[in-house]
């Protein structure tokens, strides 16, 4: 399973066993959260056996907006995005059968960071790369949706951290 990982594809042989010794083993029952939205993002999950579904609930005030949903089947992985970052979860996981899955967690990713740096840079390199895949897809269905004006404005506004009014809106580009 390990192997099949898309995060994991440009590591050899032997990194993917020196990743796969940081993650743990963890059993959950049919409809047991794994973690609920607006949690803390603390690691990833790579699923070994079983289905997941990744549930974002939508804006409870508007009726028109209902909860969307998406189911994850061996070999894929989800919350990778936390991995190095205090990022929240956009999504709650839950499992729709029993599953085995296998956690990688940020204290694992300081720990592969001190032991195989190289190891750690090819992994942080796949999740910028699905990082930025999502970006330039999300910034183009708002696009086509929106306008490119309402798109790109939030893509600056957010690149610039400006969307927060009381914040001093003088920062230096790079």
């Amino acid at each position: 399973m390990i192997f099949s990982s898309k995060f994991l594809k440009d590591l050899s042989t032997t990194e993917r066993y020196e990743f796969l010794q940081l993650c743990h083993r963890r059993k959950y029952n049919n409809g047991e959260y794994i973690f609920y939205q607006n949690d803390p993002g603390t690691g990833m999950y790579f699923i070994e056996e079983g289905s997941v579904e990744l549930i974002v609930t939508g804006d409870t005030s508007n009726e028109d907006v209902g909860d969307v949903s998406f189911k994850l089947e061996p070999p894929e992985s989800f919350g990778a995005l936390t991995i190095g970052y205090d990022l929240r979860r956009l999504s709650s996981a839950r499992c729709i059968t029993d599953c085995t899955l296998l956690g990688f967690y940020n204290p694992d990713f300081e720990t592969l960071k001190k032991r195989n740096p190289k190891i750690a840079v090819k992994f942080l390199e796949s999740v910028s790369t699905l990082a930025m895949r999502q970006l330039e897809r999300t910034v183009r269905e708002l696009e086509a949706v929106t306008s490119t004006q309402n798109a790109f404005s939030i893509h600056f506004q957010t690149y610039y951290d400006r969307f927060d009014e009381s914040k001093d809106n003088t920062h230096e580009t790079e």
